[in-house]
């Protein structure tokens, strides 16, 4: 978490999910009871008590002992902001961990989950400028739709992994 932070991930205008989480958990990581909680937290995000909320679950990605990255899997897309911007899946990798097929490899192997989900496609998007996720998106089957708010929007099947 410190290696995002050092990227500057984190602040007050990171609305991303590890922004959140940076602000919330920064810090107290070595805490066992803040780690529990937050891994409470992380799993009943699976579950959302609330009507309105989205079900999503969060996977983290590890080469052995090492934390490489996680990915979460909108169970759906049914807020605007999701269908528009947020897509159904997201995903970060450390910045020591990058480019070396991690995050292509976290989105590959989540497609089947997002089929037993009952997802016969999911959306995935980033920035515009991020030429590195946009190649993963492409890497892993995702067929380019459009451009919206700087966004670029792709859709994968998630039979893609089993064919």
């Amino acid at each position: 978490m410190e290696e995002f932070r050092a990227e500057g991930r984190g602040g007050p205008d990171d609305d991303t999910t590890l922004g959140h989480t940076l602000r919330d958990y920064a810090g107290r990581w070595r805490d066992p009871g803040v780690f529990a909680a937050y891994v409470a937290e992380v799993r009943a995000a699976a579950h959302p008590a609330e009507p309105l909320g989205v079900p999503v679950t969060t996977l983290w990605y590890a080469d052995g002992a090492n934390y490489v990255g996680r990915i979460s899997v909108r169970h759906t897309v049914a807020t605007r902001f999701l269908r528009e911007y947020g897509g159904h899946i997201g995903y970060d990798v450390r910045p020591t961990a990058r480019r070396r097929g991690h995050a292509t490899e976290m989105l590959r192997a989540c497609l089947p989950y997002a089929a037993e989900l009952g997802l016969e496609s999911v959306l995935v998007t980033c920035d515009t400028d991020n030429t590195g996720s946009r190649k993963v998106i492409e890497a892993a089957g995702g067929a380019f739709e459009d451009e919206r708010g700087g966004k670029l929007r792709y859709w994968i099947r998630t039979d893609t992994a089993r064919v």
